[in-house]
C-alpha cells in the first residue's frame, strides 16, 4: 500500500528535476545586462571601430603608430606619475587613518564621523574640487593669505604651485583618501583578536606581530586598494582641466582636445589614445581582481 501511494504521488507531482521548469530568475540580472550593454559594450565597440578611422573616414592603422609621438608618450607618462603618487600617497595616509581609529586605541565615536565624511569626500572631484582647493591654496586662497600674513610664509615664494604636477597630485590625494579610509577599514575590521592572541602568546612583540602576521594578511587588500585607486586617478579629467587649464599633458585631457578640439581635431587618434587607457584600466582591474580573490580567503 505504501509503495502504490509513493507511485502514485511521483507521478502526480510535477517534475523537481533541476532545469525541468523554466525559471525566470534571469530576469533579475537584466537591468543590469541593459545597463553593461549599453555603457560598456557598445561605447568599447565604438572606440575600437573609431580607432581604425582616418579623418577621411578610411581604415587606418596610423593612429596606433601616433601613439610613439613624444606629445602623447608625455601625456601617458605623466598620467601614470599623477596617478602613482596619489594612489600610493592615498593608500598609505588612509591607511594609517582608518588603522588610528579602528584599531589603535583611539575613542570609538570618531569613526561614524570619520567614515561619514569619507563617504562624501570621496564623491566630491571635478569641478568643484579644483575650485575648492583655488579658493584655499591659490595664490590667493583663504590659506596662502593667512600663513602669509600671519606667519610671513608665502607658499608661492617658496617654490609651491597649485597649478603644477605636484599641486595637481595634491589635489587628487584629497578624494583618495576617502576611498581608500572606505575600502581597508573593512579588512581592518577583519583581524581576528584569536591571531594577535596567539601571537602574543608564543612570544612576538606587536612589531613581529604587525611585520609576520597582520600585514601579510592585509598585503592582498592593501595592494588591491592601491590599484583601484590609480585606476581612480587615471580616469579623472575634469579636475585637471579646471585646475591646469591643459598645461599639465593629462591623457583624458588630451583625448578631449583630439575629439572635441578645434586645432587638433582627429577623432580617430584620440578614439586610439583612448583604447590605450582602456587596456592599463583592464590590467589594474584584473590585479585588482586576482588581489581581492586572495584576500578573500582570510576572511572565510
Amino acid at each position: 500500500m505504501t509503495a502504490v501511494t509513493a507511485t502514485a504521488t511521483t507521478q502526480d507531482a510535477p517534475d523537481a528535476r533541476p532545469g525541468s521548469r523554466r525559471s525566470w530568475a534571469w530576469l533579475g540580472i537584466l537591468p543590469f545586462l541593459v545597463f553593461s550593454g549599453l555603457f560598456l559594450l557598445l561605447p568599447i565597440s565604438f572606440l575600437v571601430i573609431g580607432s581604425f578611422v582616418d579623418r577621411s573616414g578610411s581604415l587606418t592603422l596610423q593612429n596606433y603608430a601616433d601613439l610613439s609621438r613624444p606629445d602623447i608618450v608625455l601625456a601617458f607618462r605623466t598620467t601614470i606619475e599623477v596617478s602613482l603618487v596619489s594612489a600610493l600617497a592615498g593608500t598609505f595616509v588612509g591607511f594609517l587613518m582608518a588603522y588610528a581609529v579602528i584599531l589603535a586605541g583611539l575613542p570609538k565615536w570618531l569613526r561614524a564621523p570619520l567614515v561619514t565624511f569619507a563617504g562624501v569626500a570621496s564623491n566630491f572631484a571635478g569641478v568643484p574640487l579644483a575650485l575648492a582647493f583655488i579658493f584655499t591654496l591659490g595664490q590667493l586662497g583663504l590659506v596662502t593669505l593667512f600663513l602669509r600674513d600671519t606667519f610671513g610664509i608665502y607658499l608661492y615664494q617658496q617654490g609651491f604651485s597649485l597649478y603644477t604636477q605636484v599641486g595637481l597630485e595634491l589635489v587628487y590625494v584629497y578624494f583618495q583618501l576617502p576611498l581608500m579610509i572606505l575600502i581597508i577599514a573593512p579588512a581592518i575590521d577583519g583581524l581576528k583578536r584569536d591571531w594577535r592572541e596567539a601571537a602574543e602568546n608564543l612570544g612576538a612583540s606587536p612589531r613581529q606581530y604587525w611585520r609576520y602576521v597582520a600585514l601579510p594578511i592585509l598585503m592582498p587588500s592593501l595592494m588591491g586598494a592601491a590599484i583601484l585607486l590609480f585606476g581612480n586617478a587615471f580616469g579623472a579629467q575634469a579636475t585637471a582641466y579646471q585646475l591646469t587649464g591643459g598645461t599639465i599633458p593629462i591623457l583624458a585631457v588630451k583625448i578631449g582636445a583630439q575629439i572635441s578640439g578645434d586645432v587638433l581635431r582627429n577623432v580617430g587618434l584620440g578614439y586610439a589614445m583612448a583604447m590605450g587607457m582602456v587596456v592599463v584600466m583592464g590590467v589594474a582591474i584584473g590585479c585588482y581582481i586576482v588581489l581581492q580573490r586572495k584576500a578573500e580567503r582570510w576572511s572565510r
